[in-house]
């Protein structure tokens, strides 16, 4: 890094002031800009979406000294106590921070194409941990509903682990625009029958509901849960909603390697 860099001290600079209210998600849907922490992703995310950031924010210049920064990108520092009331997480590391991606609405009039997760929870963590489960199983669509936690509130970045940038993010309506969607609907329910046994379909949308309350009973939508040993009442949303994840993920690679067993051999007939 040669550039100098900004220097912000008063905590009444308007730019901080800025910042500090994108901590929670009022702020964030105001000013449509987040930031992002961490050891592993500030660095993991910086070199593979680059242009997805405009700044970044550290409490002593030498922190980015060395740092291969894209042209454009601003160096501020900041007074380390001012630094401090933005690093929530309290990692001691440079931030990053970038504007919050456009999110389309989805056309529930369409019928979904692969997997795509309906998700209502209202928790940032608990939509961290699932949109990171969402992209290592393959869910590449997340539909999140009016009622769903911010997708880059710092608590859902940080659970999420930089999932957010191999997403599609949708935004979608409120429960009742869902009784008339387009296309398989499958719900997790905790009285639904044994997903173990559940025909994957290639193209279905998943819906969890919100945590505590579950999917709307009049929700038309097949019931599926996760068979366990009745220890416990039910499980956390976002464990159930991984769990089935996951099965529909190695169901559908057991149907592609069945698919390339019963190929055809190739070259001509004896």
């Amino acid at each position: 890094m040669s550039r100098p860099p900004l220097l912000i001290e008063s905590p009444q600079n308007p730019r901080f002031r800025l910042w500090e209210s994108l901590l929670e998600s009022r702020g964030l849907k105001k000013h449509g800009q987040f930031l992002l922490s961490g050891l592993k992703t500030v660095p993991e995310a910086l070199a593979a979406h680059p242009g997805r950031f405009t700044a970044v924010l550290t409490d002593a210049a030498e922190r980015v000294a060395g740092w291969r920064l894209p042209p454009g990108m601003e160096v501020v520092q900041l007074a380390p106590a001012l630094f401090r009331r933005l690093d929530v997480a309290g990692t001691g590391f440079p931030l990053l921070l970038g504007p919050v991606p456009a999110m389309a609405p989805v056309d529930l009039s369409r019928p979904p194409e692969g997997l795509e997760l309906v998700v209502a929870l209202s928790d940032p963590g608990n939509l961290g941990a699932l949109l990171r489960s969402a992209a290592a199983f393959g869910a590449g669509r997340v539909v999140l509903l009016e009622e769903s936690a911010h997708p880059f509130h710092p608590r859902c970045l940080r659970g999420a682990a930089n999932a957010q940038f191999a997403l599609t993010l949708l935004r979608g309506p409120r429960w009742p625009a869902l009784n008339t969607a387009a296309g398989p609907l499958v719900a997790l329910d905790a009285g639904g029958t044994d997903l173990t046994a559940f025909a994957w379909p290639r193209d279905l949308r998943l819906v969890l509901g919100e945590e505590g309350q579950g999917v709307p009973a009049d929700l038309p939508a097949l019931r599926l849960a996760v068979p366990t040993t009745g220890a416990v009442e039910s499980l956390n949303a976002t464990v159930a909603a991984s769990l089935a994840l996951f099965a529909r993920f190695t169901a559908g690679r057991g149907q592609a390697e069945s698919g390339r067993g019963e190929a055809a051999p190739s070259g001509p007939p004896p």
